[in-house]
C-alpha cells in the first residue's frame, strides 16, 4: 500500500484515482459520538444569493487536510447530489462537492435561484470520509430571486 505522504501528494496533484482503485486506503476511526450538522441556514428556509452556509461539528476537531491527527477532519460540502459518492475513496473534487481543506467552517455560495439540497462529509486527511462515515442530514432550501420578485408589477 502506498504511504500516507505518497497517498498526499497523489491527492495534491490529482493523480490519486488510479492509485485509489488498485489499493485499499487507510481510513481514520470516527468517535461513536461524533456528529456533523449543517448549522444554517435551516431546513426549509427561503435565502437569497450569496448564501452563508455554516458547518457544525460535534465530538471531533476540525484540521486542515494533510494534517494527520487523531479525532480531526475538514468538511467537504455536497451540493445538490443525488447520489453519495463512495465512502471508502477521497471524495473528488466537482461543482458539487465542495472542499474545505484549510479547515474553514463556513462558506459563501452564490447559487442559482430555486430548490438545492446540502448536505455535509466530513473527510480525514487524506479526504476519505471516516469510518463510519459522518454525514449530515441533507437539507432543502429555496433560493429566492429577490431581483425578479423587486421588479415584477404589484398586483392590485
Amino acid at each position: 500500500m502506498p504511504s500516507p505522504r505518497l497517498i498526499a501528494a497523489l491527492l495534491a496533484g490529482g493523480l490519486l484515482t488510479s492509485v485509489a482503485t488498485q489499493a485499499q486506503l487507510p481510513r481514520s476511526a470516527a468517535p461513536p459520538e461524533a456528529r456533523v450538522y449543517i448549522q444554517s441556514p435551516a431546513d426549509g428556509a427561503t435565502v437569497t444569493s450569496p448564501v452563508t452556509v455554516r458547518f457544525g461539528l460535534e465530538g471531533m476537531g476540525v484540521a486542515p487536510a494533510g494534517v494527520d491527527k487523531a479525532d480531526t477532519g475538514h468538511h467537504h460540502l455536497l451540493i445538490d447530489v443525488t447520489t453519495t459518492p463512495p465512502m471508502d475513496l477521497p471524495l473528488p473534487t466537482t461543482d458539487q462537492i465542495r472542499h474545505f481543506g484549510n479547515g474553514q467552517t463556513e462558506v459563501e455560495l452564490e447559487l442559482e435561484p430555486g430548490e438545492h439540497t446540502l448536505q455535509l462529509a466530513l473527510g480525514d486527511y487524506l479526504h476519505i470520509p471516516h469510518d463510519p462515515p459522518l454525514l449530515s442530514e441533507p437539507i432543502t432550501i429555496t433560493v429566492s430571486d429577490s431581483a425578479a420578485q423587486e421588479q415584477a408589477p404589484a398586483s392590485d
